[in-house]
Protein backbone atom coordinates (compact mmCIF):
# COMPACT_ATOMS: atom_id res chain seq x y z
CA UNK A 1 0.00 0.00 0.00
CA UNK A 2 1.62 3.59 -1.41
CA UNK A 3 1.95 5.98 1.68
CA UNK A 4 0.11 8.65 1.86
CA UNK A 5 1.35 12.21 0.49
CA UNK A 6 0.90 14.15 4.10
CA UNK A 7 3.40 14.71 6.69
CA UNK A 8 3.13 17.87 8.37
CA UNK A 9 6.82 19.14 9.26
CA UNK A 10 5.05 19.88 12.61
CA UNK A 11 5.31 16.81 13.87
CA UNK A 12 8.37 16.18 12.67
CA UNK A 13 9.67 18.83 14.18
CA UNK A 14 8.52 18.10 17.76
CA UNK A 15 11.13 15.21 18.51
CA UNK A 16 14.32 16.87 19.98
CA UNK A 17 12.25 19.93 20.31
CA UNK A 18 13.76 22.40 22.93
CA UNK A 19 13.75 25.67 24.76
CA UNK A 20 16.44 27.08 22.61
CA UNK A 21 13.98 26.08 19.84
CA UNK A 22 11.62 28.15 21.04
CA UNK A 23 12.85 30.86 21.99
CA UNK A 24 14.58 31.39 18.47
CA UNK A 25 10.79 30.52 17.21
CA UNK A 26 9.17 33.20 19.32
CA UNK A 27 11.64 35.99 17.88
CA UNK A 28 11.47 35.14 14.24
CA UNK A 29 7.53 34.79 14.89
CA UNK A 30 7.20 38.30 16.36
CA UNK A 31 9.54 39.73 13.90
CA UNK A 32 7.83 38.18 11.08
CA UNK A 33 4.57 38.75 12.52
CA UNK A 34 5.48 42.39 12.55
CA UNK A 35 6.90 42.65 8.77
CA UNK A 36 3.61 40.98 7.61
CA UNK A 37 1.19 43.70 8.90
CA UNK A 38 1.93 46.11 6.27
CA UNK A 39 2.42 43.78 3.45
CA UNK A 40 -0.94 42.09 4.52
CA UNK A 41 -2.39 45.25 4.50
CA UNK A 42 -1.33 46.05 1.41
CA UNK A 43 -1.93 43.29 -0.74
CA UNK A 44 -5.36 43.02 0.53
CA UNK A 45 -6.13 46.79 -0.47
CA UNK A 46 -4.24 46.68 -3.71
CA UNK A 47 -6.61 43.24 -4.19
CA UNK A 48 -9.32 45.49 -3.89
CA UNK A 49 -10.73 44.11 -0.84
CA UNK A 50 -10.63 45.67 2.89
CA UNK A 51 -7.29 45.85 4.66
CA UNK A 52 -8.88 43.51 7.31
CA UNK A 53 -9.07 40.45 4.58
CA UNK A 54 -5.51 40.56 4.09
CA UNK A 55 -4.92 40.32 7.73
CA UNK A 56 -7.62 37.69 7.86
CA UNK A 57 -5.79 35.35 5.01
CA UNK A 58 -2.75 36.00 6.43
CA UNK A 59 -3.67 35.19 9.81
CA UNK A 60 -5.83 31.88 8.85
CA UNK A 61 -3.89 31.43 6.18
CA UNK A 62 -0.61 31.65 7.56
CA UNK A 63 -1.16 29.57 10.53
CA UNK A 64 -2.93 26.30 8.38
CA UNK A 65 0.39 26.10 6.00
CA UNK A 66 2.62 26.04 8.98
CA UNK A 67 0.82 23.94 10.94
CA UNK A 68 0.08 21.66 8.12
CA UNK A 69 2.85 22.58 5.55
CA UNK A 70 6.00 20.23 4.57
CA UNK A 71 8.49 22.88 5.26
CA UNK A 72 10.63 23.79 8.11
CA UNK A 73 10.29 27.57 7.69
CA UNK A 74 7.86 28.53 5.22
CA UNK A 75 5.35 31.60 5.75
CA UNK A 76 2.01 31.14 4.03
CA UNK A 77 -0.07 34.50 3.93
CA UNK A 78 -1.46 36.88 0.79
CA UNK A 79 0.88 37.57 -1.79
CA UNK A 80 1.46 40.49 -4.61
CA UNK A 81 1.32 37.40 -7.15
CA UNK A 82 -2.30 37.56 -6.97
CA UNK A 83 -3.04 41.16 -6.87
CA UNK A 84 -4.54 41.09 -10.35
CA UNK A 85 -5.92 37.74 -10.51
CA UNK A 86 -7.83 38.46 -7.12
CA UNK A 87 -8.53 42.18 -8.52
CA UNK A 88 -10.13 40.81 -11.77
CA UNK A 89 -12.21 38.18 -10.12
CA UNK A 90 -13.94 40.80 -7.96
CA UNK A 91 -14.61 43.26 -11.11
CA UNK A 92 -16.25 39.91 -12.98
CA UNK A 93 -17.94 38.30 -10.04
CA UNK A 94 -17.77 40.04 -6.85
CA UNK A 95 -16.34 38.71 -3.84
CA UNK A 96 -18.69 35.73 -3.49
CA UNK A 97 -17.21 34.72 -6.46
CA UNK A 98 -13.90 35.32 -5.61
CA UNK A 99 -14.52 33.21 -2.54
CA UNK A 100 -16.16 30.42 -4.50
CA UNK A 101 -13.00 30.74 -6.80
CA UNK A 102 -10.27 30.12 -3.80
CA UNK A 103 -12.26 27.53 -2.43
CA UNK A 104 -12.30 25.29 -5.40
CA UNK A 105 -8.27 26.11 -6.25
CA UNK A 106 -7.83 24.69 -2.35
CA UNK A 107 -9.69 21.40 -3.90
CA UNK A 108 -7.09 21.67 -6.73
CA UNK A 109 -4.20 22.20 -5.02
CA UNK A 110 -5.25 19.48 -2.26
CA UNK A 111 -5.93 17.01 -5.10
CA UNK A 112 -2.48 17.77 -6.91
CA UNK A 113 -1.15 17.24 -2.77
CA UNK A 114 -2.42 13.57 -2.59
CA UNK A 115 -1.74 12.18 -6.65
CA UNK A 116 1.73 13.29 -5.51
CA UNK A 117 2.11 16.27 -8.41
CA UNK A 118 4.30 18.25 -6.44
CA UNK A 119 7.46 17.21 -8.27
CA UNK A 120 5.51 17.65 -11.31
CA UNK A 121 5.26 21.34 -10.63
CA UNK A 122 8.84 21.69 -10.28
CA UNK A 123 9.04 21.08 -14.48
CA UNK A 124 6.99 23.95 -15.28
CA UNK A 125 9.66 25.79 -17.80
CA UNK A 126 11.36 28.72 -15.82
CA UNK A 127 10.98 31.49 -18.84
CA UNK A 128 6.89 30.81 -17.93
CA UNK A 129 7.59 31.78 -14.23
CA UNK A 130 9.39 35.20 -15.04
CA UNK A 131 7.03 35.62 -18.14
CA UNK A 132 4.36 35.79 -16.05
CA UNK A 133 6.01 37.29 -12.87
CA UNK A 134 7.60 39.87 -14.79
CA UNK A 135 4.51 40.91 -16.23
CA UNK A 136 2.55 40.93 -12.67
CA UNK A 137 5.26 43.16 -11.43
CA UNK A 138 4.45 45.47 -14.11
CA UNK A 139 0.67 45.72 -14.05
CA UNK A 140 0.79 45.98 -10.16
CA UNK A 141 3.41 48.92 -10.95
CA UNK A 142 0.45 49.99 -13.15
CA UNK A 143 -2.60 49.83 -10.57
CA UNK A 144 -0.50 51.89 -7.98
CA UNK A 145 0.18 54.67 -10.07
CA UNK A 146 -3.01 56.63 -9.32
CA UNK A 147 -2.15 56.56 -5.22
CA UNK A 148 1.68 56.94 -5.87
CA UNK A 149 0.51 60.29 -7.53
CA UNK A 150 -1.98 61.15 -5.22
CA UNK A 151 -4.57 61.56 -8.03
CA UNK A 152 -8.25 60.85 -8.22
CA UNK A 153 -9.48 59.27 -11.03
CA UNK A 154 -13.28 58.51 -10.65
CA UNK A 155 -13.50 55.79 -13.36
CA UNK A 156 -10.34 53.89 -14.35
CA UNK A 157 -10.71 51.75 -17.34
CA UNK A 158 -9.79 48.08 -16.90
CA UNK A 159 -7.49 47.35 -20.21
CA UNK A 160 -3.14 48.59 -19.42
CA UNK A 161 -2.92 50.27 -22.23
CA UNK A 162 -6.28 52.65 -21.95
CA UNK A 163 -5.07 52.85 -17.57
CA UNK A 164 -2.03 54.87 -18.85
CA UNK A 165 -3.94 57.13 -21.36
CA UNK A 166 -5.95 58.37 -18.38
CA UNK A 167 -2.95 58.57 -15.91
CA UNK A 168 -0.92 61.12 -18.84
CA UNK A 169 -4.69 62.36 -19.17
CA UNK A 170 -4.48 63.20 -15.47
CA UNK A 171 -1.24 64.40 -14.52
CA UNK A 172 -2.61 67.97 -13.77
CA UNK A 173 -4.39 66.18 -11.06
CA UNK A 174 -1.06 64.79 -9.01
CA UNK A 175 -0.99 65.81 -5.20
CA UNK A 176 3.00 66.43 -4.72
CA UNK A 177 2.42 66.13 -0.71
CA UNK A 178 1.52 61.80 -1.40
CA UNK A 179 4.28 61.58 -4.39
CA UNK A 180 6.56 63.02 -1.82
CA UNK A 181 5.67 60.88 0.63
CA UNK A 182 5.81 57.77 -2.03
CA UNK A 183 9.41 58.71 -2.96
CA UNK A 184 10.24 58.93 0.22
CA UNK A 185 9.15 55.62 1.24
CA UNK A 186 10.78 53.89 -1.52
CA UNK A 187 13.42 55.56 -0.59
CA UNK A 188 13.67 54.38 2.86
CA UNK A 189 12.87 50.61 1.46
CA UNK A 190 15.43 50.87 -1.17
CA UNK A 191 18.30 52.59 1.78
CA UNK A 192 17.31 50.87 4.96
CA UNK A 193 19.58 47.51 4.01
CA UNK A 194 22.21 49.26 4.59
CA UNK A 195 21.74 49.64 8.01
CA UNK A 196 19.58 47.15 9.06
CA UNK A 197 19.53 43.80 7.97
CA UNK A 198 16.49 42.07 9.91
CA UNK A 199 13.93 44.54 9.88
CA UNK A 200 12.73 45.28 6.92
CA UNK A 201 12.35 49.18 5.12
CA UNK A 202 8.92 48.55 4.13
CA UNK A 203 8.09 48.76 7.95
CA UNK A 204 10.40 51.28 8.52
CA UNK A 205 8.87 53.23 5.71
CA UNK A 206 5.52 52.54 7.13
CA UNK A 207 6.41 53.60 10.70
CA UNK A 208 7.97 56.53 9.79
CA UNK A 209 5.44 58.38 6.97
CA UNK A 210 2.70 57.26 9.40
CA UNK A 211 4.02 59.38 12.00
CA UNK A 212 5.09 62.53 9.15
CA UNK A 213 1.39 62.25 7.88
CA UNK A 214 -0.12 62.12 11.14
CA UNK A 215 1.79 65.62 12.55
CA UNK A 216 0.99 67.06 9.27
CA UNK A 217 -2.94 66.60 8.93
CA UNK A 218 -2.52 66.95 12.72
CA UNK A 219 -0.56 70.40 13.31
CA UNK A 220 0.29 71.47 9.85
CA UNK A 221 -2.70 71.70 8.14
CA UNK A 222 -2.08 69.22 5.13
CA UNK A 223 -5.41 67.22 4.77
CA UNK A 224 -5.28 66.02 1.02
CA UNK A 225 -2.83 63.04 2.00
CA UNK A 226 -5.21 60.23 1.88
CA UNK A 227 -4.97 57.30 4.50
CA UNK A 228 -6.18 54.00 4.98
CA UNK A 229 -8.94 55.15 7.27
CA UNK A 230 -9.98 57.61 4.74
CA UNK A 231 -11.22 54.99 2.28
CA UNK A 232 -11.86 51.94 4.72
CA UNK A 233 -13.05 51.00 8.44
CA UNK A 234 -11.30 48.53 9.94
CA UNK A 235 -12.88 46.24 12.45
CA UNK A 236 -10.92 44.83 15.19
CA UNK A 237 -12.62 41.35 15.39
CA UNK A 238 -12.56 38.12 13.60
CA UNK A 239 -15.39 37.48 11.22
CA UNK A 240 -17.52 34.77 11.56
CA UNK A 241 -17.66 31.71 9.58
CA UNK A 242 -19.98 32.96 6.21
CA UNK A 243 -21.35 30.71 3.56
CA UNK A 244 -19.71 31.39 -0.16
CA UNK A 245 -22.69 30.31 -2.84
CA UNK A 246 -21.19 27.57 -4.37
CA UNK A 247 -23.20 25.86 -6.65
CA UNK A 248 -22.95 24.33 -10.01
CA UNK A 249 -22.97 27.30 -12.54
CA UNK A 250 -20.53 29.14 -10.03
CA UNK A 251 -18.11 25.78 -10.23
CA UNK A 252 -18.80 25.93 -14.12
CA UNK A 253 -17.79 30.36 -14.21
CA UNK A 254 -15.04 29.85 -11.83
CA UNK A 255 -13.41 27.16 -13.24
CA UNK A 256 -10.81 28.80 -15.10
CA UNK A 257 -9.84 31.59 -12.53
CA UNK A 258 -9.49 28.98 -9.95
CA UNK A 259 -7.55 26.86 -11.36
CA UNK A 260 -5.35 29.71 -11.98
CA UNK A 261 -5.26 30.38 -8.59
CA UNK A 262 -4.24 27.02 -7.86
CA UNK A 263 -1.09 26.72 -10.59
CA UNK A 264 -0.11 30.02 -9.22
CA UNK A 265 -0.02 29.23 -5.51
CA UNK A 266 1.47 25.89 -6.28
CA UNK A 267 4.09 27.33 -8.41
CA UNK A 268 5.00 30.15 -5.72
CA UNK A 269 4.67 28.05 -2.87
CA UNK A 270 6.73 25.15 -3.94
CA UNK A 271 9.57 27.96 -5.20
CA UNK A 272 9.20 29.46 -2.01
CA UNK A 273 10.29 26.26 -0.06
CA UNK A 274 13.02 25.41 -2.38
CA UNK A 275 14.63 28.26 -2.32
CA UNK A 276 14.39 27.96 2.01
CA UNK A 277 15.81 24.68 1.76
CA UNK A 278 19.01 25.99 -0.19
CA UNK A 279 19.72 28.42 2.89
CA UNK A 280 18.80 26.07 5.54
CA UNK A 281 20.38 22.80 4.30
CA UNK A 282 16.62 20.67 4.50
CA UNK A 283 14.68 18.99 1.97
CA UNK A 284 10.70 20.38 2.29
CA UNK A 285 7.74 17.34 0.98
CA UNK A 286 6.53 19.22 -1.58
CA UNK A 287 2.95 17.16 -2.01
CA UNK A 288 2.66 17.74 1.99
CA UNK A 289 3.07 21.76 1.25
CA UNK A 290 0.57 21.73 -1.51
CA UNK A 291 -2.11 19.92 1.04
CA UNK A 292 -1.44 22.76 3.15
CA UNK A 293 -1.56 25.19 0.37
CA UNK A 294 -5.19 23.60 -0.27
CA UNK A 295 -6.71 23.47 3.16
CA UNK A 296 -5.68 27.53 3.33
CA UNK A 297 -7.47 28.01 0.64
CA UNK A 298 -10.68 26.05 1.39
CA UNK A 299 -10.57 27.57 4.98
CA UNK A 300 -9.94 31.44 4.07
CA UNK A 301 -12.81 32.06 1.74
CA UNK A 302 -15.33 31.20 4.77
CA UNK A 303 -13.80 34.03 6.71
CA UNK A 304 -13.58 36.37 4.17
CA UNK A 305 -9.84 35.96 3.15
CA UNK A 306 -7.91 35.88 -0.33
CA UNK A 307 -6.09 33.45 -1.68
CA UNK A 308 -2.79 32.04 0.18
CA UNK A 309 0.89 31.10 -0.57
CA UNK A 310 4.09 30.63 0.25
CA UNK A 311 5.76 33.90 0.58
CA UNK A 312 9.48 34.05 -0.58
CA UNK A 313 10.29 37.35 1.44
CA UNK A 314 8.12 36.43 4.79
CA UNK A 315 9.89 33.08 4.63
CA UNK A 316 13.65 34.48 4.48
CA UNK A 317 12.42 36.92 6.90
CA UNK A 318 11.92 34.06 9.06
CA UNK A 319 15.00 32.28 8.40
CA UNK A 320 17.47 34.96 8.84
CA UNK A 321 16.10 35.77 12.12
CA UNK A 322 16.33 32.74 13.45
CA UNK A 323 13.37 30.67 12.89
CA UNK A 324 13.71 26.72 13.06
CA UNK A 325 10.53 24.63 12.84
CA UNK A 326 7.05 25.54 11.77
CA UNK A 327 6.11 27.03 15.41
CA UNK A 328 7.29 30.20 14.15
CA UNK A 329 5.16 30.82 11.51
CA UNK A 330 2.09 30.08 13.90
CA UNK A 331 3.56 32.35 16.33
CA UNK A 332 3.72 35.05 13.45
CA UNK A 333 -0.15 34.16 12.54
CA UNK A 334 -1.01 34.76 16.76
CA UNK A 335 1.13 38.37 16.96
CA UNK A 336 -1.07 39.22 13.63
CA UNK A 337 -4.44 38.51 15.49
CA UNK A 338 -3.18 40.68 18.45
CA UNK A 339 -2.49 43.00 16.15
CA UNK A 340 -5.52 43.26 15.04
CA UNK A 341 -7.79 42.64 17.75
CA UNK A 342 -5.90 45.36 19.51
CA UNK A 343 -3.87 47.79 17.18
CA UNK A 344 -5.55 47.98 14.41
CA UNK A 345 -7.38 51.16 14.52
CA UNK A 346 -3.80 52.95 14.34
CA UNK A 347 -3.47 51.46 10.64
CA UNK A 348 -6.45 54.30 9.50
CA UNK A 349 -3.65 56.36 10.35
CA UNK A 350 -1.22 54.80 7.53
CA UNK A 351 -0.69 57.01 3.92
CA UNK A 352 -2.20 55.18 0.91
CA UNK A 353 0.87 55.95 -0.96
CA UNK A 354 3.20 55.11 1.40
CA UNK A 355 1.60 51.19 0.70
CA UNK A 356 1.43 52.30 -2.77
CA UNK A 357 5.22 53.24 -2.44
CA UNK A 358 5.94 49.40 -0.95
CA UNK A 359 3.91 47.98 -3.64
CA UNK A 360 5.91 49.72 -6.65
CA UNK A 361 8.86 48.19 -4.47
CA UNK A 362 7.38 44.75 -4.45
CA UNK A 363 6.42 44.77 -8.37
CA UNK A 364 10.01 45.73 -9.14
CA UNK A 365 11.62 42.97 -7.09
CA UNK A 366 9.04 40.63 -8.98
CA UNK A 367 9.74 41.98 -12.51
CA UNK A 368 13.14 40.88 -11.81
CA UNK A 369 15.17 43.02 -14.68
CA UNK A 370 17.94 41.00 -14.34
CA UNK A 371 16.87 37.74 -14.87
CA UNK A 372 14.77 39.04 -17.59
CA UNK A 373 17.88 40.36 -19.41
CA UNK A 374 19.54 37.09 -18.99
CA UNK A 375 16.95 35.23 -20.60
CA UNK A 376 16.70 37.34 -23.34
CA UNK A 377 20.05 35.93 -24.08
CA UNK A 378 19.21 32.07 -24.22
CA UNK A 379 17.61 29.87 -27.06
CA UNK A 380 15.08 31.96 -29.10
CA UNK A 381 12.40 29.55 -28.12
CA UNK A 382 12.54 29.95 -24.66
CA UNK A 383 12.85 33.77 -25.25
CA UNK A 384 9.61 33.56 -27.24
CA UNK A 385 8.22 31.85 -24.63
CA UNK A 386 9.38 34.78 -21.77
CA UNK A 387 7.72 37.05 -24.29
CA UNK A 388 4.32 35.88 -24.95
CA UNK A 389 3.63 35.02 -21.88
CA UNK A 390 4.68 38.52 -20.31
CA UNK A 391 2.58 40.15 -23.22
CA UNK A 392 -0.49 38.19 -22.30
CA UNK A 393 -0.43 38.58 -18.63
CA UNK A 394 0.02 42.50 -18.82
CA UNK A 395 -2.26 43.00 -22.42
CA UNK A 396 -5.08 40.44 -21.72
CA UNK A 397 -5.16 37.97 -18.51
CA UNK A 398 -2.85 35.91 -16.53
CA UNK A 399 -4.87 32.74 -16.91
CA UNK A 400 -4.11 33.20 -20.86
CA UNK A 401 -0.87 33.71 -19.88
CA UNK A 402 -0.40 30.59 -18.06
CA UNK A 403 -2.02 28.12 -20.14
CA UNK A 404 -0.70 29.95 -23.77
CA UNK A 405 2.88 29.60 -21.93
CA UNK A 406 2.61 26.42 -20.71
CA UNK A 407 1.36 25.45 -24.21
CA UNK A 408 4.08 26.86 -26.34
CA UNK A 409 6.80 24.99 -23.72
CA UNK A 410 4.92 21.56 -24.14
CA UNK A 411 5.35 22.27 -28.20
CA UNK A 412 8.77 23.26 -27.77
CA UNK A 413 10.09 20.45 -25.74
CA UNK A 414 8.25 17.79 -27.95
CA UNK A 415 9.84 19.73 -30.81
CA UNK A 416 13.22 19.39 -28.97
CA UNK A 417 12.67 15.68 -27.63
CA UNK A 418 11.85 14.74 -31.61
CA UNK A 419 14.69 16.43 -32.81
CA UNK A 420 17.17 14.91 -30.16
CA UNK A 421 15.51 11.01 -31.07
CA UNK A 422 17.78 10.09 -34.07
CA UNK A 423 16.68 7.16 -36.62
CA UNK A 424 19.57 5.27 -38.04
CA UNK A 425 19.80 2.34 -41.06
CA UNK A 426 22.40 0.07 -41.27
CA UNK A 427 22.47 -3.03 -44.60
CA UNK A 428 25.77 -3.61 -44.62
CA UNK A 429 27.62 -3.75 -40.75
CA UNK A 430 27.05 -2.12 -37.46
CA UNK A 431 29.77 -0.89 -35.29
CA UNK A 432 29.35 -1.59 -31.76
CA UNK A 433 32.53 0.08 -30.30
CA UNK A 434 29.95 3.13 -29.56
CA UNK A 435 26.90 1.23 -27.85
CA UNK A 436 27.01 -1.23 -24.70
CA UNK A 437 26.34 -4.61 -26.46
CA UNK A 438 30.44 -4.67 -27.12
CA UNK A 439 31.68 -8.21 -27.67
CA UNK A 440 35.44 -9.42 -29.23
CA UNK A 441 34.53 -8.18 -32.65
CA UNK A 442 34.05 -4.16 -33.37
CA UNK A 443 31.63 -4.99 -36.40
CA UNK A 444 28.17 -7.37 -36.96
CA UNK A 445 28.05 -7.84 -40.75
CA UNK A 446 24.27 -7.33 -41.30
CA UNK A 447 22.89 -10.06 -44.02
CA UNK A 448 21.91 -9.22 -47.46
CA UNK A 449 18.22 -8.88 -48.00
CA UNK A 450 18.08 -7.01 -43.88
CA UNK A 451 17.52 -4.02 -42.70
CA UNK A 452 18.21 -2.94 -39.22
CA UNK A 453 16.67 0.32 -37.73
CA UNK A 454 18.11 1.86 -34.93
CA UNK A 455 15.86 3.98 -32.73
CA UNK A 456 17.82 6.33 -30.23
CA UNK A 457 15.21 8.00 -28.27
CA UNK A 458 11.51 8.14 -26.87
CA UNK A 459 9.12 5.94 -29.05
CA UNK A 460 6.23 8.29 -28.97
CA UNK A 461 3.74 10.09 -31.11
CA UNK A 462 6.36 13.07 -31.64
CA UNK A 463 8.57 10.35 -33.29
CA UNK A 464 6.16 7.48 -34.85
CA UNK A 465 5.92 9.77 -38.10
CA UNK A 466 9.73 10.00 -38.17
CA UNK A 467 10.00 6.37 -37.92
CA UNK A 468 7.85 5.94 -41.17
CA UNK A 469 9.22 8.51 -43.32
CA UNK A 470 12.91 6.85 -42.59
CA UNK A 471 11.55 3.40 -43.68
CA UNK A 472 9.99 4.96 -47.37
CA UNK A 473 13.11 6.64 -48.04
CA UNK A 474 15.56 3.55 -47.66
CA UNK A 475 13.94 2.76 -51.00
CA UNK A 476 14.69 -0.90 -51.29
CA UNK A 477 12.29 -4.05 -49.88
CA UNK A 478 14.51 -6.65 -47.93
CA UNK A 479 12.96 -9.85 -46.42
CA UNK A 480 13.55 -9.14 -42.76
CA UNK A 481 13.50 -5.61 -40.93
CA UNK A 482 15.40 -5.33 -37.73
CA UNK A 483 14.41 -2.60 -35.46
CA UNK A 484 16.74 -1.85 -33.02
CA UNK A 485 14.73 -0.88 -29.86
CA UNK A 486 18.09 -0.63 -26.94
CA UNK A 487 17.80 2.83 -26.63
CA UNK A 488 13.94 3.07 -26.47
CA UNK A 489 13.20 4.11 -22.48
CA UNK A 490 9.49 4.19 -23.34
CA UNK A 491 7.08 4.23 -25.87
CA UNK A 492 2.80 5.70 -25.66
CA UNK A 493 -0.17 4.54 -27.63
CA UNK A 494 0.79 6.11 -30.75
CA UNK A 495 4.20 4.73 -30.98
CA UNK A 496 2.57 1.15 -30.08
CA UNK A 497 -0.08 1.58 -32.76
CA UNK A 498 2.30 2.97 -35.19
CA UNK A 499 4.61 -0.22 -34.36
CA UNK A 500 1.78 -2.74 -35.04
CA UNK A 501 0.76 -1.05 -37.81
CA UNK A 502 4.01 -1.01 -39.27
CA UNK A 503 4.22 -4.59 -38.48
CA UNK A 504 0.94 -5.68 -40.67
CA UNK A 505 2.29 -3.72 -43.13
CA UNK A 506 5.37 -5.60 -43.06
CA UNK A 507 3.42 -9.05 -42.99
CA UNK A 508 1.32 -7.88 -45.80
CA UNK A 509 4.37 -7.19 -48.29
CA UNK A 510 6.08 -10.54 -46.68
CA UNK A 511 9.06 -8.91 -44.71
CA UNK A 512 9.74 -10.55 -41.36
CA UNK A 513 9.86 -8.28 -38.35
CA UNK A 514 12.26 -8.18 -35.29
CA UNK A 515 12.66 -6.69 -32.36
CA UNK A 516 16.20 -6.51 -31.15
CA UNK A 517 17.52 -5.03 -27.01
CA UNK A 518 13.80 -4.22 -26.22
CA UNK A 519 14.02 -3.03 -22.32
CA UNK A 520 11.28 -4.50 -19.73
CA UNK A 521 9.51 -2.16 -19.17
CA UNK A 522 8.87 -1.24 -22.84
CA UNK A 523 8.59 -5.00 -23.83
CA UNK A 524 5.69 -5.13 -20.84
CA UNK A 525 3.91 -1.88 -22.90
CA UNK A 526 4.02 -3.74 -25.94
CA UNK A 527 2.73 -6.47 -24.94
CA UNK A 528 -0.27 -4.72 -23.24
CA UNK A 529 -0.55 -3.15 -26.39
CA UNK A 530 -1.11 -6.42 -27.81
CA UNK A 531 2.21 -6.90 -29.92
CA UNK A 532 2.06 -10.30 -28.97
CA UNK A 533 -0.39 -11.27 -31.61
CA UNK A 534 1.67 -9.95 -34.33
CA UNK A 535 5.05 -11.04 -32.95
CA UNK A 536 6.24 -14.51 -31.56
CA UNK A 537 8.52 -14.88 -28.58
CA UNK A 538 11.25 -15.47 -30.76
CA UNK A 539 10.56 -12.61 -32.44
CA UNK A 540 11.83 -9.98 -29.24
CA UNK A 541 15.48 -10.59 -29.05
CA UNK A 542 17.54 -9.70 -25.98
CA UNK A 543 20.71 -8.03 -28.24
CA UNK A 544 21.43 -7.62 -31.74
CA UNK A 545 23.57 -10.76 -31.54
CA UNK A 546 20.21 -12.63 -30.68
CA UNK A 547 18.19 -10.57 -33.31
CA UNK A 548 20.58 -11.47 -36.30
CA UNK A 549 20.74 -15.28 -35.67
CA UNK A 550 17.36 -15.10 -35.86
CA UNK A 551 17.22 -13.02 -39.24
CA UNK A 552 19.75 -15.87 -40.57
CA UNK A 553 17.31 -19.21 -39.43
CA UNK A 554 14.87 -17.51 -41.16
CA UNK A 555 16.50 -16.53 -44.09
CA UNK A 556 17.71 -20.05 -44.68
CA UNK A 557 14.14 -21.31 -44.06
CA UNK A 558 12.90 -19.08 -46.93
Amino acid sequence: MRPLAFAPRLLQSFKGYSLSHFYKDLMAGIIVGIVALPLAIAFGIASGVSPERGLITAIIGGFIVSALGGSSVQIGGPTGAFIIIVYGIIESFGLQGLAVATFIAGILLLMMGFLKAGTIIKFIPYPIIVGFTAGIGLTIFTTQIPDFLGMHIDELPGDFASKWVTYFMNLHAINYWALGVSLLSVLIIVFTPHFSKKIPGSLIAIIVMTMAVYLLRTYGGVTDIETIGDRFSISATLPKPQHIGLSFESVRLLLPPAFTIAMLAAIESLLSASVADGVIGEQHDSNTELIAQGFANMVVPFFGGIPVTGAIARTMTNINNGGKTPVAGIIHAVILLLILLFLSPLTKHIPMACLAGVLVVVAYNMSNLRTCRKLLRHPKSDVAILLITFLLTVFLDLTIAIEVGMLLAMVILLKRVTESTRISVFTDKIDLTAGAEVHAAEHLTVPKQVDVYEIEGPYFFGIANKFNEVIRQVGHTPEIRIIRMRKVPFMDSTGINNLVSLIQMSHDEHIHIILSGVNESVRQTLISGGINNQLSDEDICPDIHAALHRAEIILKKK
